[in-house]
């Protein structure tokens, strides 16, 4: 069969970029180009294939929980909270956040979505990223039945008005008794924590605990309570501080639970102040630990929890320390954390 020719007439240089061909990078020198890629190459043709296509759409059906619960780890209830699950296999540890779209490594910087996460656990190439993410599509994993809690707060108010429409604790209230009964806190630290204004009265039965910025303004709150782990909803994580404020022992623990546990078996130090950070490192904890590490005569004291984690963090408190060019001491409890401490040496036995 003869074949038939049609010749056009190119207008003068330059050429519209439509019309490059071995010299540029139009369509004709692009399509020639991805055939001899798929010559060449055709699982690299393939991977581009599926991240034009696939990809974003991967990210929003495969959740890292999915991942995670597909390697072997655990969901850590009492260390989560509904923005942020901790999920543990032996002694590694990974945080789920935004909603299971992204996640991090509370013990290194490494971070990501899920295709890092599965290309950091597997040590795999992208390409076996890929399939092994598309083979999770579907699959449900598990979720804390906290997570389904609805907030019983006003979305219109802010932080401090929501803060300010909460009742302090008194005795004998569902907040008084959760700490009290539950949580081995003595008498005498609760009445502290009131007098600073430093807790109030969660949903049922839960307590707000209090992080402030350096100027005893109030950024947000960790919730704690017998079926529910949190951190109010726009706020910001800072610091919780109990104790006096021109202190210079300061004692830096993950939990304000912890802090409040770590006072009753100190039975509140007088030069102590007893800090939190919300079990995270956010820039502004970072920032205000930096301030008050800054004023003379300070000792930073890592009350961190005794596992890797909070040896991650006292290696970070122990560097603004050296920063600083101020005291350091490393205050790690025998058992977890300080308040399973507390309930060891006896909290309200203490109370007399």
């Amino acid at each position: 069969m003869a074949l038939r020719c049609m010749i056009y007439q190119l207008p003068a240089a330059p050429l519209p970029p439509s019309l490059f061909a071995e010299a540029g990078d139009g369509p004709a020198r692009c399509g020639k180009r991805k055939l001899e890629r798929e010559r060449s190459d055709p699982e690299a043709c393939r991977e581009e294939k599926m991240e034009n296509k696939d990809i974003e759409e991967l990210r929003a059906r495969v959740p890292c929980a999915a991942v995670l619960e597909k390697a072997g780890f655990a969901i850590d209830l009492k260390e989560s909270t509904c923005k942020a699950v901790k999920y543990r296999r032996g002694d590694e540890i990974i945080i789920a956040i935004h909603d299971g779209k992204g996640w991090f490594d509370p013990l290194s910087d490494v971070k990501g979505d899920v295709f890092s996460l599965v290309e950091h656990l597997d040590d795999i190439g992208f390409a076996e990223v890929l399939q092994r993410v598309s083979e999770l599509v579907g699959f449900m994993p598990s979720e804390p039945v906290w997570t389904r809690r609805s907030r019983e707060r006003d979305p219109d108010l802010g932080i401090p008005d929501r803060w300010r429409g909460r009742r302090k604790p008194w005795r004998g209230s569902m907040t008084w008794r959760y700490l009290r009964d539950e949580r081995d806190l003595p008498e005498t630290v609760i009445w502290a924590a009131i007098r600073q204004d430093r807790i109030r009265e969660g949903p049922r039965g839960s307590i707000w605990a209090a992080h402030t910025d350096d100027n005893g303004v109030v950024t947000g709150w960790e919730e704690r309570g017998p079926e529910w782990r949190g951190f109010a909803s726009g706020g910001a994580k800072v610091l919780f501080r109990l104790g006096s404020i021109g202190a210079t022992r300061l004692c830096v623990t993950e939990a304000a639970i912890d802090a409040m546990s770590l006072a009753a078996i100190e039975s509140l130090g007088r030069d102590s102040l007893y800090l939190s950070t919300g079990g995270g490192w956010a820039p502004a904890t970072d920032a205000a630990i930096r301030a008050l590490a800054a004023r003379p005569n300070v000792q930073l004291v890592a009350a961190t929890d005794n596992n890797a984690q909070g040896e991650v963090y006292a290696g970070r408190i122990e560097a603004i320390a050296v920063a600083a060019t101020c005291g350091y001491e490393r205050l790690a409890p025998a058992h977890e954390d300080w308040n399973e401490e507390l309930h060891a040496f006896g909290g309200r036995e203490r109370d007399g």
